[in-house]
Formats: C-alpha cells, sequence, structure tokens
C-alpha cells in the first residue's frame, strides 16, 4: 500500500478552501499511485478555533461535508482519512473525529478522540469512550487515532493485540513537543511490530506554531518516510510482510505478562 501524508498549514474557519486544498491533494497523490490519503487533525475546519466555532462547524459523521469528502474520494479512486468536528447523537456532545472512505466514496471507519490534550482539546470537544474498530483496507488491518492518542502506548499495545498491521493517526502537533515525531511515534511502531503514520500541520494557528515532521514508521522503529518543517505530500510504499518479518522475532506481545500489571487498566490513584 501507498499512502500520502497531505502535511500543510491549517485553513481555519475556510471549510470551503480547505475541501478544494484536499481534493487537488487527492488528485495529485493518486496521480503517484498512492492508495490512501491522510489530512491532520480536525482538518476541514481547523483545530484551536474555540469551542464556538466548533459548535457552529460541527455536523454529523454523515453530514455534507463527510458526503462531499466521499465524493472526492469516489471522483479521485484514492481512499482519504480525514479530520473534522463531529456532532453526537442528541445530547451526547462534539467530537474530535476522523472518518475512513475508500476510493469508493464508502466509509469504512470512523474514530473519537480518546485521550483529549491541555485545554484547547478539553474546551472544545467531549472525549471518545471507545478506541477504534479494525478494518480491512486494501488487504491491511487499520486502527485509528488522534494525536495524543498515540503518545499513550497502551492504546497502540491494545491495537497491536487487536491484530492491528497499521495504526493511522491525524495530528496537530506543537513546538516545543517535535519530541513526539521523533522519538515516540518510532517507539509506538517499534515496540508493536507495526506501521506508524503520523500526519500533521506545519505554519502556525490560533496562538500554535505546528512542527511538521509528519512522518510513516516502520515495524522496526525506522523511517520508511518523513517530512521536515514546510507543507508537503509525504508518500511512501509499505510492505505488510514487513510485519509479519519483524513480529517472528518480537517478544514484547507474546511476552505479556497481565497478570503483573495491576493498575494498568484503572489508572492513577489520587490522594485525598
Amino acid at each position: 500500500m501507498k499512502i500520502c501524508c497531505m502535511q500543510v498549514a491549517s485553513r481555519p474557519l475556510a471549510v470551503s478552501e480547505n475541501m478544494a486544498r484536499l481534493e487537488r491533494a487527492a488528485r495529485e497523490a493518486n496521480a503517484e499511485g498512492c492508495d490512501l490519503l491522510i489530512t491532520p487533525e480536525m482538518y476541514l475546519t481547523g483545530y484551536n478555533i474555540g469551542a464556538d466555532e466548533v459548535h457552529r462547524l460541527a455536523e454529523p459523521f454523515d453530514g455534507p461535508n463527510a458526503q462531499r469528502v466521499g465524493e472526492i474520494a469516489k471522483d479521485t479512486g484514492i481512499g482519504i482519512l480525514f479530520g473534522y468536528p463531529e456532532l453526537g447523537e442528541g445530547d451526547s456532545g462534539i467530537f474530535n473525529a476522523v472518518q475512513l472512505v475508500d476510493g469508493a466514496g464508502t466509509m469504512r471507519a470512523r474514530y473519537r478522540k480518546t485521550h483529549l490534550y491541555g485545554d484547547v482539546d478539553r474546551a472544545q470537544f467531549s472525549a471518545g469512550k471507545a478506541r477504534s474498530n479494525i478494518v480491512a483496507f486494501k488487504g491491511w488491518k487499520v486502527a485509528l487515532a488522534i494525536c495524543f492518542d498515540i503518545e499513550f502506548p497502551e492504546l497502540a499495545r491494545a491495537y497491536a493485540l487487536d491484530g492491528a498491521d497499521i495504526i493511522l493517526t491525524p495530528t496537530a502537533n506543537m513546538i516545543p513537543y517535535e519530541g513526539v515525531s521523533k522519538r515516540l511515534v518510532p517507539a509506538r511502531a517499534e515496540e508493536n511490530g507495526l506501521f506508524v503514520v503520523y500526519a500533521n500541520y506545519c505554519g502556525t494557528e490560533g496562538g500554535f506554531d505546528y512542527c511538521g515532521l509528519s512522518c510513516i514508521c516502520g515495524p522496526n522503529g525506522e523511517d520508511v518516510a518523513r517530512a521536515g518543517q514546510g507543507e508537503a505530500l509525504l508518500m511512501a510504499n509499505m510492505n505488510r510482510a514487513d510485519v509479519a518479518s519483524v513480529r517472528q522475532n518480537l517478544n514484547y506481545l507474546s511476552g505479556l505478562r497481565p497478570e503483573v500489571y495491576g493498575n494498568i487498566t484503572t489508572g492513577v490513584s489520587s490522594d485525598d
């Protein structure tokens, strides 16, 4: 499978412009033989836009914007994973979400960010309550994460135990947290013997200076491809056989001792 990360500057509140940029990128990626295009976190609206604008722009998962992305995917023949604010059912809240559509324009998966980061996330969104399902795409077993999610080894490990070959991770990571892309993302890949794809913004938005450094990391923890800090369409071929090859000698999954870990699923207890 050939993947393309769309590393671009955010255009906050400019949904029509962002949709047009997405279509151009999809056509270019398809022309280069890519099977899947991945945007940054909250790509359609921008990330740091404030709670009022998030509420104004949020749509259901099958709303007009999602339908338009499906049309772009169908017209260009490429799968698209895109970020957007999702209006929950009833009064369940608004979620920082991603959705995967295939090259026929059919939704294959959606996911709501489960680990909210800092005041911006918590002011704008409710937290998702479940990790993504593992879905089949182009013969791969795909899991989804968003930004801060991938910094938790527990989530990536759960996906590996679910059978994932690859974790796709739209993000909005800013300076001075370049270490996430440089160290944590490769670590998540190597310790679980899977691919991790991390698609970030560059440029500035609402006081955030995004660090770029989108990357595609292989199951050995090595970069398959890595962007700098400017705009780029980062493309790379990935071989699913590499996952099986690495896991033949990987003891991190087969050697797990869940009976030893105790409070790993209960979190930190606070003192009164």
